[in-house]
């Protein structure tokens, strides 16, 4: 989480851009992305990522279902200062068991937290979908740190990016399978069976997956 952002860098090209309006653009945005078993780049082998932008400007969005490693959500609180480490026994239990996950290959340095829409900051806060938002400051970590924070939320490390067309051009190409979010896959805790339950959430068998386009 960068201390000095005050704002994620997303166009807010609709405050609501996702369902059936966004379908019928052609845009994904509010969406998942399921990589099909065919994908080539290892970044985003058997990941499944929520859409948080999608335009003619290019596309937006956090992978879902990658851990960062072994960092602890807390102990990553200590580091950003916003608590100090005798005060970790301390945290809310969504806090103490939030999770921590790769969002992507771009800026891995920097903080994404994806949450329920009952938590928001001006200027700050960029609402996906009705349920789902997404904020990229610090204060929504001191506000989950403290219990205010939203009830839902995972937070990413870095994010993925498209150029523009270029998402389009790999559905065509059969690297992405696209479908409807799912809140409860996108906050679930079982991270590594995430990539499983997005393909039987669009009623496919991992194992009859073929390099064939198509889309839920």
């Amino acid at each position: 989480m960068d201390p000095e952002s005050k704002r994620p860098r997303i166009a807010r090209r609709k405050a609501a851009g996702s369902g059936d309006d966004a379908a019928g653009r052609g845009y994904l945005d509010g969406q998942l992305l399921i990589a099909m078993p065919v994908m080539g780049d290892p970044r985003f082998a058997r990941s499944v990522i929520y859409l948080c932008a999608h335009s003619s400007e290019g596309a937006m969005g956090i992978i879902v279902n990658h851990p960062a490693g072994t960092i602890d959500f807390p102990e990553l609180l200590v580091q950003l200062d916003i608590i100090e480490k005798a005060d970790q026994i301390k945290l809310p239990e969504n806090a103490e068991t939030m999770k921590v996950l790769k969002g992507g290959p771009v800026e891995t340095g920097r903080g994404f937290v994806l949450h329920s829409s009952d938590f928001f900051i001006k200027d700050a806060t960029l609402p996906i979908d009705d349920v789902i938002c997404l904020t990229a400051t610090v204060d929504i970590l001191k506000a989950i740190a403290k219990g205010a924070g939203p009830k839902h939320a995972v937070l990413a490390l870095g994010y993925a990016h498209w150029a523009p067309g270029q998402l389009e051009s790999e559905i065509q190409e059969n690297d992405w399978l696209h479908c409807a979010a799912d809140p409860d896959l996108i906050f679930g805790g079982n991270v590594e069976e995430k990539y499983q339950q997005a393909l039987r959430k669009i009623g496919i068998d991992p194992g009859m997956l073929s390099n064939e386009a198509g889309h839920a």
